[in-house]
């Protein structure tokens, strides 16, 4: 059986992502702008912004001048391509192998439907239900029929040159003197972007029929080999501007002169060598649902149902040595709503009374309406748990006060990580942090606040030259005697005697640094006590920038 590739080619996917969630933009003009070297510039365009004369790869500015009506959005690479896993998994209706196109631009799937066209009654009928379902879907799409990956990779946006032709002028680069049409041409050979997607009741799909894959590929440039663009521009300089000027000449001295990649991607196009189409892995999906004989609407029968979801799930992820670090609760009810929650984790988990207490948080306040249906529960979010080797109670026992309190204030202390959970599970993790120690001499520096979520306790903080202060400020001036250190000053609008005094000790400021804070030069630093009990942290400053005094800068308990 000949082997056959079909290409899916999205022109428009990361535009059309944005109309599908944004419908009220659907006759404006609109553009997803990407930072390209520091300069915005244009990297999708709706069909309404493609009719006014703009095209990719247009700096902002331009579009602006020619359209200023237009409708601008950020680029967002990560959510395209989580729109086009759903496609992947959409395009898995016609053929369970489906690859993402790892070619130039993406925007593409690959399909091999070897066996698969007779199902839908041949190859243009399979075409034209694509092509019906991605309009439904409110996409645009080219589609290339062949014998290899390249080959319908190519055809699929090069084939047709009444489609480059039928651009305006001013959506090419012009030359020299040449006419529009002229120069449309010029750059299409040359190996510019792939030509717009055709417009309505143009062909969209170009088949190529078996054994025909060399004639079909020799008039298209040589972009349409998936070469990088300092290849294309090199074979450009020698004059070559489509594939078949390539394919007819030496392969060795091709290789001297361009590179090994040129030869590679042709023998893959005209099938000389294999290119399989490995089918992308589908993620793995942590949920179950559970479906109630009848509406419930008490809590106590909520957490009935999580109780029986809970072991099953976390079974499943101790088998994958995984852990959750986020579970979402869905309950759906009567009347078709869905109620959602989701809780994080301070630590992945993979036992169901971890994650128990934290999901019975807040379900006296949930509306279950007319009553529950239908409970779900998916870990959304997992890492992978290391194994943790049983300590017995002999060695329990055995350990020293300091190996115990290190054991618990570990990454595997369970309860620590149990107590963040749900504290975090009211406030939000992200409004939990540690200190961890920090590279710095600087009282300000020596600690940096981290996730504690996400942020393994401190080991062993680094011993200080002297006691530091629990309680740190903005330095606060002091009205002294002028003794040194002071024997009575005022701070805080209240007079203070001093009783006891320990240091100094000299601070220097980080000289490779300009630090604002400390252009009083080093600091002589006291620890004081008052007659009222208070102890304070003050320091005189020594620099000759700001005038010499003393301040209060922290607090000891």
């Amino acid at each position: 059986m000949k082997r056959r590739i079909l290409s899916l080619w999205f022109p428009r996917l990361a535009a059309e992502r944005v109309l599908r969630a944004e419908p009220g933009l659907a006759d404006r003009p609109l553009a997803v702008v990407a930072d390209r070297r520091g300069a915005l510039v244009l990297a999708s365009l709706s069909p309404a912004a493609e009719v006014l004369g703009l095209r990719r790869g247009m700096a902002l500015g331009d579009a602006r001048a020619i359209c200023p009506a237009l409708v601008t959005r950020p680029d967002e690479p990560h959510r395209t391509e989580a729109f086009r896993a759903a496609l992947r998994r959409w395009a898995g209706r016609f053929t369970p192998w489906v690859a993402e196109d790892d070619g130039p631009g993406g925007e593409g799937l690959l399909l091999d439907v070897t066996g698969c066209t007779r199902l839908f009654g041949g190859e243009a009928a399979l075409a034209a239900r694509v092509e019906a379902e991605a309009a439904d879907l409110g996409l645009s799409l080219c589609l290339g029929l062949a014998d290899t990956p390249g080959a319908a990779w190519a055809v699929a946006r090069y084939a047709g040159a009444g489609a480059a032709a039928s651009h305006s002028g001013d959506a090419i680069d012009q030359e020299a003197r040449a006419t529009r049409s002229r120069a449309q041409k010029r750059r299409w050979e040359r190996g510019g972007a792939p030509p717009a997607p055709p417009g309505p009741g143009a062909p969209a799909c170009r088949i190529v029929p078996p054994g025909e894959t060399v004639a079909a590929l020799g008039p298209l440039p040589v972009a349409a080999l998936r070469l990088a663009p300092e290849e294309v521009a090199a074979l450009q300089a020698f004059g070559l501007r489509r594939i078949a000027d390539v394919a007819a000449l030496p392969r060795a001295d091709l290789a001297r002169r361009v590179g090994p990649a040129v030869g590679r991607r042709l023998d893959q196009a005209f099938g000389r060598v294999p290119e399989p189409v490995s089918p992308s892995r589908p993620p793995q999906v942590y949920a179950l649902r559970l479906t109630l004989p009848e509406p419930v609407g008490r809590e106590e029968d909520v957490l009935a149902g999580i109780d029986r979801l809970l072991p099953p799930l976390c079974s499943r992820l101790a088998t994958a040595g995984r852990g959750a670090r986020r579970v979402r609760l869905v309950l759906i009810r009567t009347d078709g709503r869905s109620v959602v929650r989701e809780v994080g984790l301070a630590r992945p988990a993979d036992r169901p009374e971890a994650i128990r207490p934290l999901l019975a948080l807040g379900l006296g306040e949930i509306d279950a309406g007319f009553g529950i249906e239908v409970i779900r529960l998916e870990a959304i979010e997992t890492e992978s748990v290391a194994a943790r080797q049983h300590r017995g109670q002999l060695a329990v026992s055995a350990e020293t006060g300091a190996e115990r309190a290190a054991r618990a204030g570990s990454p595997e202390s369970d309860g620590l990580a149990d107590l963040l959970g749900r504290i975090g599970a009211r406030l939000g993790l992200e409004a939990l942090v540690r200190l961890h120690p920090a590279e710095s001499h600087l009282p300000e520096k020596a600690a940096t606040e981290m996730a504690a979520a996400f942020a393994a306790p401190a080991g062993a903080w680094p011993p200080a030259p002297a006691p530091r202060p629990i309680l740190l400020f903005q330095p606060e001036p002091l009205a002294t005697d002028g003794q040194r250190p002071p024997a009575t000053f005022v701070w805080r609008r209240r007079a203070r005697r001093r009783t006891a005094a320990f240091g100094p000790e000299r601070i220097a400021p980080e000289w490779w640094l300009d630090d604002p804070a400390w252009r009083s030069g080093p600091r002589d630093y006291w620890r004081i006590e008052t007659e009222e009990g208070t102890r304070l942290w003050i320091f005189e400053a020594q620099g000759a920038e700001v005038p010499r005094g003393w301040f209060a800068h922290g607090l000891f308990p």
